[in-house]
Order: structure tokens, then C-alpha cells, then sequence
């Protein structure tokens, strides 16, 4: 397993990458509502209010990017000694038959999908099914989710 250090750097990378992309998304959303071109000809005529709306909203998601970023930046990410209970900052891996899925219990972004040396990490929240699930059990207890077969935790992280 790669260092939390590492894991964090490939989150910030990752949600680095995805702030530029929004941005960009933004900036041309904006572009488009203010052009000459998009100005409207009768009252009928939405294309400028359209772009406008998106424009607020891509711009509103790259500030919920900054916002994650911040928030992974000054995140503890703390080692957890065996037998230590699940909590925010915890790498969980999770055995369904041979196969290990892990995870990352991170306060926001989650779904973002991190590749950490040979693992696939998802982060996921508190907030999620399977984080309300998995915080404050151990290594060896079983996780149950609706339509899902039995997990087993086999390591915190």
C-alpha cells in the first residue's frame, strides 16, 4: 500500500485536474452567454439565459472542487493500529468471495476513483450507505447492504 501521503497527492492531482477542466467549462459557458452572438432575437429566444444558467452552474461546481481541495489538503489522515475501529481518513479494504475492493472514508468527493500503487481506491463519505456501514466497525466484522452479498473487512488502513 502506497503512503496516505501518496494517496492524498493522487486525490489533490486528481481533483486538481477536474477544478482546470470545470473551469475551463465554466469560462466558456460564460463566454457563450455574454457573446454577441447568443444575444436573442425575439422574446422567445432562451439561448443566452440557457448558457447563462450553465454558466452559474459550472461555476458552482468548480467552487465545490476548490472547496474539496481545501478540505483534502488539511485532512489527518491517521494510521489505524490493528484492532482500531473505522473513522474518517481510514483505507478499508473489503473481501466479497477472493476479491478485495478498497476504500477510502474521506469527508468529500466521493466516488472519485484513485489508483494507489497495484489498488483501485474509491473514496467514499460518512454520509454514503456503505460509509454509515463501515464506521466504528473492525477488521473481521461483516458488512451487510441491501441487494449486495455479505463483505468482510479484511484491513484498516
Amino acid at each position: 500500500m502506497p503512503t496516505k501521503a501518496t494517496l492524498r497527492a493522487a486525490i489533490l492531482a486528481k481533483l486538481h485536474a477536474d477544478l482546470g477542466q470545470q473551469t475551463a467549462a465554466a469560462h466558456l459557458a460564460r463566454d457563450e452567454a455574454i457573446s454577441e452572438e447568443s444575444r436573442a432575437e425575439n422574446k422567445y429566444d432562451t439561448h443566452s439565459q440557457e448558457a447563462a444558467y450553465l454558466a452559474e452552474g459550472q461555476a458552482k461546481l468548480a467552487q465545490e472542487i476548490a472547496d474539496n481541495i481545501a478540505m483534502y489538503t488539511t485532512l489527518p489522515l491517521p494510521d489505524f493500529p490493528a484492532g482500531a475501529a473505522i473513522a474518517a481518513g481510514a483505507v478499508v479494504g473489503l473481501a466479497a468471495g477472493r476479491a478485495t475492493t478498497w476504500y477510502l472514508i474521506g469527508p468529500r468527493a466521493g466516488g472519485l476513483q484513485i489508483a494507489a500503487g497495484d489498488r483501485e481506491i474509491l473514496v467514499i463519505t460518512p454520509q454514503s450507505p456503505l460509509g454509515r456501514e463501515l464506521l466504528g466497525k473492525r477488521a473481521g466484522e461483516t458488512v451487510r447492504l441491501p441487494g449486495r452479498p455479505p463483505t468482510t473487512i479484511v484491513a484498516i488502513e
